[in-house]
């Protein structure tokens, strides 16, 4: 059971006056919530010849999505269907064309996640993508469907802005005091606002490792080794050395809770933004009004500590455009900051969002412009700004804040690791979810070392696509029986890590629009929707509820003293460029492996190992990386025994399997009894480079 502290259940329902004799809006299916899952949902009911209201209560539509959120996360495309993936083919059209390419030629756009193809008539999925085009591509879907969205229309929030009876909603107040009737009611929202006023369970923050068996959720400090961490030592205090002096801004000073126990602690927000290296399409980063410099002490001393990476992450869209994410130890993502968002009013959100807002403007202009800041990272920087054809109503900055996790229901189905994993398998699916595990840190502390430190980070991937229970989208039925819920999702803390992407929820969109029009149309609970009949109108409209494309390969460890011969592991490598470390898919030797994206600027990073040959036997060279459709193709190898300097191959491919599992034999590398042998592992582009570790196997082997 979930402790009482973390557990928010209705007692009490909302109370359920006389029947309104009239709303000022009614609909078959009513969505609050534009988001790409809500468009989604919307064009699926006019689809199916229902009248449906889509209520929005920002100026923004469409989401992240539409907010600068252009690099397509999804682990495998080939499990996103129906509208969803209509939605990448119309993208796929758009830069099909060559006139819309501005600031670059077709041909010079480099990206791992997928090729342009020039031929407007047969448009093929495309995944990386320029805001404004999501924004036209949804706002044309709206106008052919006849939807004209409701802004700026926030639901009262407060007592009877939600008025059921019998279970059922009946009616909704918006915060102008216009009332919305309908016969279905979908949630669309980030936050999941209709669903907690309607008086459903829902969770906020991260269950204990014990609630549902799950050994990446809860505080886990341990896991937090791979990615976004302090790697040099970093002070937390006001004046160095000194705790009497006070913990910096954004540093916790209380000790973090036990490993594995739940907290009400939520992953970091930032906003996604769109950056482009164009001088004629840029703005310099603008100083923010209150400049406070205190807040990125941090940053300054991490920089001091000797932390010379660039902390951001631009995945490079069409037209020399970003969209950028947090990186490294202080980044876009401002730690700890956000955990009242969930239960605050609108009031309070609005100056949280202001916050994030000032907070990582002050982080950009810092990079770009402040003395502590080295300057080959400032000069990095002042090569950047926003661009003057994005979000011209708020100058170039992107107008949503990425809410990764807020409320999530407890639905009559709870998606857990479990069902990541495969270990238990939803019989109901509506959809599929193909992401790691994936969670930002939660806090910053300090650590036995008094250090500061970051805790929350997980990723933890290496399993195929699987499905999402219809249960998961709906709520218990004696809670509400005429709603769905498709983006505050039912889910664990770390799987909804997993399902929380635009194009799953776009996906689930179309999938509670389809079960709310079934239901509207028979007046039945949503929960009492015939799954077979949803099942065979979801495949007919394109749905992918089953993976087919193979199995998977669970993160296994191979430890190193198992493998007759010689073997060098990544923890004995030295490396230059910045290499993460990782553990998401296996194979692998020991406790992981390094993973480096090269941008083909600059010298690539490399990883050097170094080998004694025995002096008796014969020995072969073998290179370990586990493969994956999102490596590189062009990894490059050379061999050296200190006599002779020998390549093999000028792309090593490390999407595919050799002919050892996630072993490659160097064919034609000969190597010589007793001597010493370095082993040089170059990145490719287009791809995550791997290096794990090099083995003299013993011939035969």
């Amino acid at each position: 059971m979930l402790t009482p502290a973390f557990l928010i259940a209705a007692l009490v329902a909302p109370a359920a006056p006389p029947d309104p004799v009239q709303a000022d809006y009614e609909a078959d299916v009513v969505i609050y919530g534009a988001t790409s899952g809500g468009i989604a949902a919307a064009v699926q009911v006019r689809r199916m010849d229902q009248s449906v209201l889509l209520i929005e209560p920002s100026s923004h539509l469409g989401g992240l999505t539409t907010g600068g959120l252009g690099a397509t996360d999804i682990g495998n495309k080939a499990a996103i269907g129906g509208i969803s993936r209509e939605f990448y083919t119309a993208v796929g059209e758009h830069y099909a064309h060559r006139e819309n390419w501005n600031y670059q030629k077709p041909e010079q756009y480099d990206s791992r996640r997928g090729e342009v193809k020039l031929d407007p008539e047969n448009p093929e999925p495309f995944w990386t993508f320029e805001p404004h085009v999501a924004m036209n591509i949804y706002e044309k879907w709206l106008q052919e469907v006849g939807v004209e969205p409701m802004m700026e229309s926030p639901l009262d929030r407060g007592e009877g802005g939600v008025t059921m009876k019998d279970g059922r909603i009946v009616q909704i107040r918006l915060k102008d005091g216009s009332t919305v009737r309908g016969d279905v009611f979908i949630d669309a929202t980030y936050e999941g606002d209709l669903m907690a006023a309607a008086g459903v369970s829902y969770h906020v923050g991260r269950e204990a490792e014990s609630v549902y068996g799950e050994s990446y959720n809860g505080v886990r400090p341990a896991l937090n080794y791979k990615n976004h961490r302090f790697v040099k030592p970093v002070d937390p205090y006001v004046t160095p050395g000194d705790p009497s002096s006070g913990v910096l801004p954004q540093v916790r000073s209380e000790p973090l809770p036990p490993s594995g126990s739940g907290d009400d602690g939520v992953q970091a927000y930032c906003f996604r933004l769109c950056a482009t290296d164009v001088a004629s399409n840029r703005i310099p980063w603008p100083k923010p009004e209150g400049y406070d410099e205190s807040l990125y002490e941090l940053l300054f001393r991490n920089f001091e500590a000797g932390d010379l990476r660039k902390p951001w992450n631009p995945v490079m869209m069409p037209n020399r455009k970003t969209d950028s994410n947090n990186n490294h130890a202080v980044s876009t993502d401002w730690i700890g900051q956000n955990h009242d968002y969930p239960e605050a009013s609108d009031e309070e959100r609005a100056e949280i969002v202001a916050a994030h807002e000032n907070y990582q403007k002050g982080l950009m202009w810092s990079l770009a412009n402040h003395p502590r800041v080295p300057a080959e990272v400032r000069n990095y920087f002042s090569q950047w700004g926003l661009p003057k054809d994005e979000f011209e109503a708020t100058g170039g900055w992107p107008p949503q804040l990425y809410i990764r996790e807020a409320r999530r229901m407890i639905g009559q189905r709870v998606m857990t690791q479990a069902d990541c994993l495969s270990e238990d398998v939803a019989e109901d699916p509506v959809g599929l979810a193909a992401y790691t595990m994936d969670s930002h840190n939660v806090w910053r502390y300090i650590d036995e070392n008094g250090h500061v430190q970051n805790e929350g980070d997980v990723q933890q991937g290496g399993f195929p696509p699987y499905p999402i229970g219809y249960g998961s989208i709906v709520p218990k039925k004696e809670q509400a029986t005429n709603l769905l819920v498709p983006v505050a999702m039912s889910a664990s803390h770390i799987a909804y890590g997993s399902i929380r992407m635009e194009p799953v929820f776009m996906v689930l969109g179309q999938s509670a629009a389809t079960a709310a029009v079934m239901a509207a149309e028979k007046d039945i609970p949503v929960q009492d929707v015939d799954y077979a009949a949803l099942r065979e109108r979801l495949l007919a409209d394109g749905q992918i509820l089953e993976w087919t494309g193979g199995g998977w390969r669970r993160a296994e460890r191979v430890a190193s003293k198992s493998l007759d011969g010689v073997v060098a592991d990544d923890e004995d490598a030295t490396f230059t460029g910045e290499w993460d470390r990782s553990v998401s898919i296996g194979p692998f030797v020991d406790r992981g492996y390094r993973a480096v994206e090269w941008d083909g600027n600059g010298e690539p990073p490399s990883a050097t190992f170094t080998l004694k040959v025995p002096q008796e036997g014969q020995y072969v060279l073998r290179v370990g990386a586990p493969p994956h459709t999102n490596r590189t193709r062009s990894a490059f190898i050379t061999v050296d025994d200190g006599t002779q300097r020998e390549t093999a191959g000028t792309a090593i491919d490390q999407t595919a399997e050799g002919g050892e599992g996630a072993w490659r034999t160097l064919d034609g590398i000969t190597v010589k009894p007793g001597s010493t042998v370095t082993v040089r592992l170059e990145a490719g582009r287009k791809g995550y480079t791997i290096a794990d570790a090099v083995w003299l196997a013993p011939v035969g082997d």
